[in-house]
C-alpha cells in the first residue's frame, strides 16, 4: 500500500468516525428533547387537574392538532378536571 493510499484510507476512517459521532450526538439530542416534552406534558396534565386555567390551555392546544394519527392518540382520553369541592 502506497503512502497516498494509506493516507486516503485513514481519511475515510476518520470521516466514518466523525459521522458516527454526529449520529450519536443527534440521537442523544432527540432523546433529551423527547424527555423534555414528556415531562412538560405530564406537568401540564397534572396542572389541569388542579387549575382550570391549564385545562383551557389543553383545550386550545388540542385544537392545534392537525394530523389524524395524532388525534387518534387522544381518542377516549379525558383531561383531568380540578376538584370543585
Amino acid at each position: 500500500m502506497t503512502p497516498i493510499e494509506k493516507a486516503k484510507q485513514q481519511v475515510e476512517q476518520a470521516k466514518a468516525r466523525y459521522q458516527a459521532l454526529l449520529a450519536r450526538q443527534n440521537a442523544e439530542e432527540r432523546k433529551l428533547d423527547t424527555r423534555r416534552k414528556v415531562i412538560l406534558g405530564g406537568l401540564l396534565i397534572d396542572a389541569a387537574g388542579k387549575d382550570e386555567r391549564f385545562g383551557r390551555v389543553i383545550d386550545e392546544l388540542m385544537k392545534r392538532i392537525t394530523r389524524d394519527h395524532d388525534h387518534k392518540a387522544f381518542e377516549g382520553w379525558q383531561k383531568p378536571e380540578p376538584d370543585k369541592s
